[in-house]
């Protein structure tokens, strides 16, 4: 049946919504393919419905090619397994509980590692039920502490989440290659450019992840990449430490005294000007910059931390808050406030040093602060000679060496990465861009399947844990990356095979001959399986009509006018502008043609969807 302006369910808009950020937000807005309902949660109207089912029909396809069966899981989920996984404490503030009337503890998923692991655990017990994958297009729940963009950042979201199960690694590996080529073949149906990096587990674990990226300045996610073909999130690039350094002329590490030094500008002003050396000048890189930091633990437990890296660096809280050195589970990581610092009164802020075999050691020392000492990882680079604070105002030290004059609790890719940085394969410098994720897998590993027991019987008979693979793609994500690929100053512009409809047939004119005209064109385009929108508005005037054509996005527009009267109308290409006077007696052939060819060069077919 096709869908009639004067009967839908929609009202489009001239004005952007006041909290619009993005183009995919302001026009699937405007647009009445979406409407908000509370901060990141949205009510779909049936132009949105439409095109996010096409866009569900794209990933079930290939899921289902890939050796893939679907299920589909409630969105309400007791506690239980997530607390046997661990994960009920470490979401800390990132889902939604609720208690039932009993007082049982609930949750709305964020994801479904678990239950996917218990029902397998229910339904499998041999190694000859394995290989397995299944997979689930279902809402999922996050409590964002700042919803934004639309879509693209939201707390309720449709994702399309897929799960294999193997009786080994081997096996994982192989399942793995299986859904990223299919994942390939998602986003290349899709029409969506993509880039695929390396990324890291985080929370979810696992021995391998990458990410698909739609890159975009839009995007929250930064990304690297060289001309020689790396790429990864930044959180996934690892340093080049360098070469080692001769330090065996390095004198013994000494104290100086440094006036009003409290900043790396600073000191190394005052170095120039009081330690000249003959070699070169003192730069920010000879610095180690120590900052304070807080890690938020799940259970609310704040800790101050202490990170050293070079003067020339910013601490990127991301970054060092992926890595699995500080915690297990998702943590957060942010400036040590003033409260944080006061329980640790011997730190001198502006001349924080490291333990060193000075006797006014502050961090490391015994009988010190007790704050765990990070560090960037080209303050490990062999022989390399730095200057630090003293732990005393208006002092610091000169010609401290790791190992030599002091030691760390760990290495942390901790510092933000500079464009031009080299690529930690030799590929080149790196170049940085933005980009928003688009999906993900992940090599999980056995942690799911240990922690809730699912184990199969081998070959021998004998108890042997599964290992599992998680792949996810954001699906609403994905219609608003879409929208954002295909729009102009003007409104939408869909590709052809993700449209609402096929064509919009936008009736203008006075009298009933135009309507008439189209409601035929309509009937017969219909009786050959084309979608048909028809502007049928009877008060609506030629302005609106082409306004709303333009912002609704139909990427084939065929206008019955003013022309008719000469046995002629306009078929309008609404990505190129382009418009064309065909016969009457033409018009449906040469709409069909059209709208055939756009499919076409999607590698599409119309009615596959």
């Amino acid at each position: 049946m096709a869908l009639r302006m004067s009967t839908l369910f929609a009202r489009t808009l001239k004005e952007d919504p006041v909290d619009a950020e993005v183009a995919s937000h302001r026009l699937l807005h405007r647009g009445s393919y979406i409407r908000r309902a509370a901060p990141g949660i949205y009510t779909w109207l049936p132009l949105g419905l439409e095109v996010l089912r096409r866009i569900e029909n794209i990933v079930r396809q290939e899921m289902v090619a890939a050796g893939s069966q679907e299920v589909h899981f409630p969105a309400l989920l007791p506690a239980g397994p997530y607390e046997a996984s661990g994960r009920w404490e470490t979401y800390g503030d990132g889902i939604f509980r609720l208690k039932d009337r009993k007082e049982a503890d609930y949750l709305l998923a964020p994801t479904h590692e678990e239950l996917f692991t218990l029902l397998v655990k229910d339904l499998y017990s041999s190694y000859k039920d394995l290989p397995l994958s299944i997979f689930q297009i279902q809402t999922k729940y996050r409590d964002e502490a700042r919803p934004r963009a639309g879509l693209l950042r939201g707390r309720e979201f449709i994702m399309k989440d897929a799960y294999s199960f193997d009786i080994d690694d081997a096996g994982l590996d192989e399942s793995y290659q299986i859904m990223r080529d299919a994942y390939i073949r998602i986003y290349e149906r899709l029409g969506l450019p993509y880039v695929i990096v390396e990324a890291t587990s985080g929370a979810m674990g696992g021995s391998g992840t990458e990410e698909f990226l739609y890159p975009s300045e839009v995007g929250e996610d930064t990304y690297v990449r060289t001309t020689g073909g790396y790429a990864a999130n930044v959180e996934a690039v690892t340093t080049l430490v360098g070469e080692p350094l001769d330090a065996s002329d390095a004198p013994a590490a000494h104290k100086e005294t440094t006036p009003e030094a409290n900043t790396i500008a600073s000191l190394v002003d005052v170095s120039n000007e009081l330690f000249a050396r003959a070699d070169r000048p003192w730069e920010a890189a000879d610095m180690m910059k120590l900052v304070m930091c807080t890690l938020v633990h799940p259970d609310g437990q704040r800790e101050v931390i202490a990170i050293g890296l070079p003067g020339d660096r910013e601490v990127d809280l991301d970054r060092a808050a992926g890595s699995g050195m500080l915690s297990t589970g998702e943590i957060d990581l942010e400036p040590a406030s003033a409260e944080d610092l006061a329980k640790h009164p011997d730190i001198v802020v502006g001349y924080i040093g490291p333990g060193t075999s000075l006797a006014d050691q502050v961090l490391g020392a015994e009988g010190s602060s007790g704050v765990r000492f990070f560090v960037d990882p080209r303050i490990t680079r062999e022989g390399s000679r730095w200057v630090a604070g003293g732990n005393e105002a208006g002092t610091h030290v000169y010609d401290l060496i790791l190992g030599r004059d002091f030691t760390v609790d760990g290495v942390l890719e901790v510092a933000k990465v500079h464009e031009g940085d080299p690529a930690p394969d030799g590929s080149g410098p790196l170049e940085l861009a933005r980009g928003v994720e688009i999906g993900q897998i992940f090599k999980l590993g056995t942690r799911y399947a240990e922690a809730l027991d699912l184990k199969v019987l081998d070959e021998n008979g004998k108890a042997q844990v599964v290992t599992m693979g998680s792949y996810g793609v954001g699906v609403t994500r994905a219609m608003a990356c879409i929208a954002e690929e295909n729009h102009d100053d003007k409104g939408l512009i869909w590709p052809q095979h993700l449209a609402p409809a096929d064509v919009h047939i936008v009736a203008t004119g006075k009298g009933a001959e135009p309507l008439e005209a189209a409601e035929k064109i309509t009937a017969e385009l219909e009786s050959m399986g084309v979608r048909v929108l028809l502007d049928d508005r009877p008060k609506a005037s030629p302005g609106v009509k082409f306004g709303d054509a333009e912002l609704l996005g139909v990427p084939t527009i065929l206008v019955v006018g003013r022309g008719l009267a000469d046995g002629r109308l306009e078929l309008r290409d609404r990505r190129t502008g382009e418009a064309t006077d065909v016969p009457v007696e033409d018009a449906v052939a040469r709409t069909v043609e059209a709208v055939d060819a756009k499919y076409q060069e999607l590698g599409a077919k119309r009615g596959e969807l």
